[in-house]
């Protein structure tokens, strides 16, 4: 594949009429286009050479104790949690949350017995009783004071006579 350009287009596809000393030289060639740095040759002293810069992060003793707890569990086979706590959290919620339902689904299902039957009933009972007592009391509390006087002076009144 021959091109009129300096660069050969699929330059590792066979070509039938290119032997293989031509490919390599077409590889190397297209390696050798990019300028190498005159910093490289070492002859410069005067130069300031590159260093890499240090990661605080990665020289951190937290990091180093971090990265090698998970180089061992990769090895054991254990994954870390990649969930979050907050989802955790709100899983656990709602699983709870599903029990109690089953478990108030299996209680309403369960036959009560005759005993539990009438127990309910007297409970029931009382409470509209206490209920009563209470509407009763809050409307003694809200009547103005000249009714319950005279109320009293009623009662006062009745309990004189039949004497």
């Amino acid at each position: 594949m021959a091109t009129m350009l300096r660069y050969p287009v699929f330059p590792l596809l066979k070509d039938p009429y290119r032997d293989a000393a031509d490919l390599s030289g077409a590889l190397s060639s297209g390696r050798g286009t990019m300028a190498e740095p005159d910093y490289i040759d070492g002859d410069c002293d005067e130069l300031i050479q590159p260093k890499k810069l240090v990661n605080p992060v990665k020289t951190s003793r937290n990091h180093q104790d971090l990265h090698r707890e998970l180089l061992m569990n990769q090895k054991r086979g254990l994954s870390p949690q990649n969930k979050p706590e907050l989802q955790k959290v709100m899983e656990r919620r709602k699983r709870d949350q599903v029990l109690k339902q089953q478990r108030e689904e299996q209680e309403a299902h369960k036959k009560s017995s005759d005993l539990e039957v009438e127990l309910q009933k007297r409970q029931q009972k009382l409470e509209q009783h206490e209920l009563e007592q209470q509407k009763g009391e809050e409307e003694q509390e809200n009547t103005p004071e000249f009714v319950k006087m005279k109320g009293n002076l009623r009662r006062t009144k009745q309990e004189a006579e039949p004497q």
